[in-house]
């Protein structure tokens, strides 16, 4: 099992809390993501359970570090559960869809307040919020099942949970790229744009829990002795183009450069644009803008929220674009608006402004 299910030692303690298990075995604190066949997609309660558990275990002496697993072979986490987060804001009837991104935002930025190693093992698909619920954390593990990506620009999103502090400060136009086109990042690449810390083997886990649990050694010793190559990044071959192409005021600078370029890796990055949502790929390129010039990740956490609650309810693009992909699975999302150049200025700016439900609170 990709959790590293194993008969615990007699000190252990654990609970179970509606999707995610929070156990205690010697000096680890262990979060176990338990929705193996919604492929351990986040709720609103396992983001709350999480965020109280960490408070608790701050405080507790006995504790050195917290590990954080996916449960099932395919996932550490695809993200949150966004069929359930369109189906609320459709109906206009509850306010679930908010709730879950204020639960969210707020386990993210405990995650980066936690004082102790926090260490997410990365084994299996790792996208959305499953990248708030570890990039802010101490030590990313990626392993040769690592399958990476921030796909929301496809979903009618923005890459949220952080990313606008995080991508922003990737080398060069990395997170850009990654931000806009949803790239698939396997172990070599998660380590070369900086999302992972270390590569590890999948059949590593249970003896660095071990190592965990006896509390023998600090993390970086530990997983030092556990580390492997995970051989070249493919990203780096593209490393010159995505600099030079992504290096624009606009997407549409971006697409008139790519389509200019002439090559077939440049050809295929604009007709890949070209289905994602217009509104999306302009929000997240201001988004990435915004986040590189704010300090905390408070504020950006803030400025995510507003945006993600006036997409979600304010614009069609984020439920037909989970309508597109995630139910119906025709891969046809009609966008609105359906071009680039039909997206104006004051429709982006007008994302990023209050909140109806109100704005985050971090207290």
């Amino acid at each position: 099992m990709t959790d590293g299910s194993r008969p615990q030692s007699p000190d252990a303690t654990a609970s179970q809390t509606d999707g995610v298990r929070l156990e205690r075995t010697g000096a680890l604190g262990r979060i176990v993501l338990d929705r193996p066949k919604a492929l351990n997609a986040l709720t609103e309660s396992m983001c709350r359970a999480v965020e109280a558990q960490l408070a608790a275990w701050a405080e507790d002496d006995a504790i050195s570090a917290v590990l954080i697993t996916g449960a099932g072979e395919r996932a550490f986490c695809a993200g949150g559960d966004v069929v359930r987060v369109a189906k609320s804001a459709a109906a206009r009837t509850d306010d679930d869809w908010w709730r879950f991104f204020h639960a969210e935002y707020r386990m993210n930025h405990a995650i980066a307040q936690f004082p102790k190693p926090f260490i997410a093992w990365l084994d299996g698909i790792t996208m959305g919020g499953g990248f708030g619920i570890s990039v802010h954390g101490r030590y990313r593990i990626a392993t040769p099942k690592t399958l990476f990506a921030m796909p929301e620009t496809g979903l009618g999103l923005i890459p949220d949970v952080g990313s606008g502090r995080v991508l922003p400060r990737m080398p060069g136009k990395l997170g850009l790229f990654l931000g806009l086109t949803g790239y698939r990042c396997g172990p070599a690449d998660s380590l070369y744009c900086g999302y992972a810390t270390h590569h590890l083997p999948s059949a590593a886990l249970p003896a660095l829990i071990e190592a965990l649990s006896a509390g023998a050694g600090d993390p970086d010793t530990i997983l030092a002795a556990h580390a492997s190559d995970p051989g070249p990044a493919p990203l780096a071959d593209h490393r010159p183009a995505i600099d030079r192409l992504f290096n624009h005021t606009s997407v549409a600078e971006i697409l008139a450069a790519l389509d200019a370029d002439g090559s077939d890796w440049a050809r295929d990055q604009a007709a890949h644009l070209r289905t994602m949502s217009p509104l999306a790929l302009a929000v997240t390129f201001e988004h990435q803008r915004r986040g590189a010039s704010l300090e905390t990740l408070a504020e950006v956490l803030a400025m995510e929220f507003r945006v993600a609650c006036n997409m979600v309810a304010g614009e069609p693009d984020f439920r037909e674009g989970v309508r597109a992909l995630l139910i119906d699975k025709d891969k046809n999302p009609r966008w609105r608006p359906d071009r680039l150049d039909a997206v104006t200025p004051e429709q982006v700016a007008a994302v990023f402004g209050p909140a109806a439900p109100g704005d985050l609170s971090l207290d």
